[in-house]
């Protein structure tokens, strides 16, 4: 029961046992919590205070609410690295869980202005079509990502036969063409998601996402990839080790 006679809030001691049954495996993730009444008589505290504590830990990503459904405890979210180049297939397994890939579509496409000036596809004479493959990364069989992959078709001739479903995309163009890579340029920004994103992420339409734009070169310094991802934000979380 909660201790009513010391001055630390009722929610914010309901919120801790509630937290610490989360980290210790007593609440383990997808698991439903009791509803606001039952958690209410069972502490004797109002349904307000409950309401309160509830609400902080969907705020900290411990807890979401599914319309209809009830509140449930959330799956754990992955560091995701700032200073380490890794493909998603790589970074997964080194988490001990199982990468996949669902192709939405693969097409061979003349580049975008935008797209063109990222691979460095608009001098003249060079073939401006890229190979664009649309995929759902999956973790454990669960959307994690969505992403759109544009490389230069010039460079990796039919590539679009390939298969990625469980693949790593930078093993492959090390493997078979014999590519060194060797660094990438990233930007981040927070985002809502749209309609068809959450649906293909399987996340309430206007989520939380983490929306990625990265060009990735060789050794020689040339572009070989230009990749638009959209993250969950409910699985993901930036980490960074800073030095001064």
């Amino acid at each position: 029961m909660l201790n009513k006679h010391i001055p630390i809030p009722l929610y914010y001691q309901l919120k801790e046992k509630l937290s610490a049954a989360i980290l210790s495996g007593e609440l383990p993730p997808g698991a439903l919590l009791p509803s606001e009444r039952e958690l209410s008589d069972h502490y004797s505290i109002s349904r307000m205070t409950v309401r309160q504590a509830l609400g902080e830990m969907v705020k900290e990503g411990l807890l979401v609410r599914e319309q209809g459904k009830g509140t449930f405890v959330a799956e754990p979210k992955f560091n995701q690295g700032l200073l380490k180049l890794t493909s998603f297939s790589e970074d997964m397994r080194n988490r001990g869980l199982k990468p996949d890939s669902k192709i939405l579509a693969i097409y061979v496409q003349d580049a975008t202005p935008a797209v063109a000036a990222e691979l460095r596809l608009e001098a003249v004479g060079i073939n401006q079509q890229v190979i664009v493959f649309e995929r759902v990364r999956l973790a454990d069989n669960k959307p994690m990502a969505y992403e759109i992959s544009h490389l230069p078709l010039h460079r990796f001739p039919e590539l679009e036969q390939e298969s990625l479903h469980s693949t790593s995309l930078y093993n492959l163009l090390e493997e078979k063409y014999g590519l060194v890579i060797r660094y990438a340029r990233q930007t981040m920004e927070v985002g809502l998601s749209r309609p068809a994103e959450s649906d293909i992420l399987g996340i309430p339409a206007g989520s939380a996402v983490l929306k990625i734009e990265r060009t990735t070169f060789d050794a020689d310094d040339e572009p070989i990839e230009y990749v638009k991802s959209v993250y969950r934000g409910d699985r993901y979380k930036l980490y960074a080790e800073l030095h001064r």
